[in-house]
Formats: C-alpha cells, sequence, structure tokens
C-alpha cells in the first residue's frame, strides 16, 4: 500500500506566506530541536542497558539545525573529551572478532522505539507555533 500526498509545496508556501520565511524556519528549528530531544532520551534508556563508564551516554550531542539540500535537519552526534564517536559504530554493527557486542542495534532500536513520540513532539510544536 502507498500513499501520494499532494500540495505540500502549495501548502509550504501559503505557511512562508502567512507567517513569513523567516518564523517558519525558526518554528521549524524548534520542532526539531523538540523530536531530537526525544529520540535522545530514548537513545540514553538505551544505551544505559549496556553502559560500563557511561562516556558514550554523556556525549551524546545535538547539533544546531542546518539546511541540507533544501531541507532543515537536526543531527545526534557524540562529541566529547573521550572521543566515543570512534567506537559507537563498532557498537552498533559489532566487529569480525566481536560479531554481537552488548549494544549491538541499540541506536536502531531507538530510532524505533521514538519515532512515534518524535512525530507527536514536531506536531505539538508546530500547532503551538501556529
Amino acid at each position: 500500500m502507498s500513499v501520494t500526498v499532494k500540495g505540500e509545496k502549495e501548502l509550504m508556501a501559503a505557511l512562508d506566506k502567512k507567517f513569513g520565511k523567516a518564523k517558519m524556519t525558526l518554528l521549524t528549528d524548534q520542532a526539531l530541536h523538540s523530536g531530537a530531544e526525544v529520540f535522545v532520551k530514548e537513545l540514553k534508556r538505551e544505551f544505559e542497558k549496556f553502559k560500563d563508564t557511561g562516556e558514550s551516554i554523556r556525549e551524546i550531542t545535538i547539533s544546531k539545525p542546518v539546511w541540507v539540500g533544501n531541507v532543515r535537519a537536526i543531527s545526534v552526534h557524540w562529541k566529547g573529551p573521550k572521543d566515543r564517536y570512534r567506537i559507537i559504530h563498532l557498537n552498533e554493527f559489532g566487529t569480525v572478532k566481536n560479531p554481537n557486542p552488548k549494544g549491538k542495534g541499540a541506536i536502531a532500536r531507538a530510532m524505533r522505539n521514538a519515532e512515534a513520540a518524535y512525530r507527536e513532539a514536531i506536531k505539538k510544536k508546530l500547532k503551538a507555533g501556529i
């Protein structure tokens, strides 16, 4: 089953015209940040299950919203003094020597578990702003 959405560009143009491009960008940024916080909360919950020192949890960071092509986006990444970003992919996918680490698939599970709450947070923030 597939769904085709029509009129998205027209809707965005109408919102930009009514509220202004700057206000819509600000509102979008706030909604993205709110959604990212929901995802980070779930990600931290997943990482708690296999934490050792907790550095991977403490280094989770939310970026500022940026333009990716013609779409506004925000990213969740690892940044901190312990450089945990270097081993996150090993934890997520495993290695040849350790194909099934304790945290295998934690990021994917967090994304799947937080999807509905993420969408709801985005909707709630956008409705409040409009």
